[in-house]
């Protein structure tokens, strides 16, 4: 059984993953970390069945024994974190998104000289990885392509992430795009932001959860590749599976395609 905590357990997606952890048959939910939510059970976050408190710092986790640490915190919380994690030879699982190169150059350095290996992935939503491996599939058999991405009405930035790694991922596997037909613009805007000259069209909506659509076309044919999120849960089996996989992978992984054997 491999033995899980969770940092930012209190979160939205902290919560999830607890639920997760512990309904797996293989794993074991042995610490949960959140400065925000010291002191309660983590019943009181409505994970029932845990018989956990939430620790404030990550000393918990080796007081338990914990094997892998999940981070779905913010940023300079995750920094801290990775860089824990690193120094104390325990495997990390990371969501957080927001990492310099730089910061990836040096955790990659700390992981090769560590005892414990590292995933971080800008997106562990399984369907939307593989979306992006399609889409750069695709991409150097059509001559136009363009996303449309779609998100809740909470989402700050635009385009996301996925859209601007599915719009590079297009690029690089094709330098040989048809110019855009447009002479004039009447609403400045409408032909969305381009990406490395790919147009990126950005939904915010109540309603939405998550959502990316690609849409390629060539003379008498169009292929459209979708992929649709609904809920947290969504990201749940790319985690367990970066859980299961961690510590068979030396050093830091980027993203989930080694995983999926991509």
């Amino acid at each position: 059984m491999t033995r899980v905590g969770v940092f930012g357990a209190g979160g939205r997606m902290g919560r999830e993953v607890c639920r997760a952890v512990k309904d797996a048959a293989d794993l074991v939910l042995v610490a949960a970390v959140d400065p925000f939510h010291a002191g309660i059970d983590l019943s009181q976050l409505g994970i029932e069945g845990a018989d956990l408190t939430v620790a404030s710092g990550p000393q918990e986790l080796l007081d338990v024994g914990a094997d892998v640490a999940i981070d779905f915190t913010v940023l300079d919380a995750a920094r801290d974190n990775v860089r824990w994690c690193a120094a104390n030879g325990v495997h990390a699982v990371v969501g957080t998104t927001g990492f310099s190169d730089d910061e990836l150059g040096e955790f990659a350095k700390s992981f090769a000289d560590s005892s414990a290996n590292a995933v971080i992935a800008p997106n562990f939503t399984i369907g939307a990885v593989l979306m992006m491996r399609f889409a750069e599939l695709a991409a150097p058999y059509f001559d136009t392509g363009e996303i449309i991405e779609y998100h809740h009405d909470r989402k700050i930035d635009a385009p996301s992430g996925t859209a601007v790694m599915t719009a590079q991922r297009m690029a690089a596997a094709s330098s040989d795009w048809a110019p855009d037909p447009t002479e004039k613009e009447v609403a400045p805007g409408a032909r969305g932001g381009a990406v490395q000259g790919i147009p990126v069209h950005s939904i915010r909506m109540r309603g939405m959860f998550a959502h990316q659509e690609v849409v390629l076309g060539v003379a008498g044919q169009t292929l459209s590749i979708r992929h649709d999120s609904f809920d947290r849960s969504a990201y749940m089996p790319g985690v367990l599976l970066a859980v299961r996989q961690v510590g068979d992978r030396a050093g830091l992984t980027l993203g989930l395609d080694p995983l999926l054997g991509l």
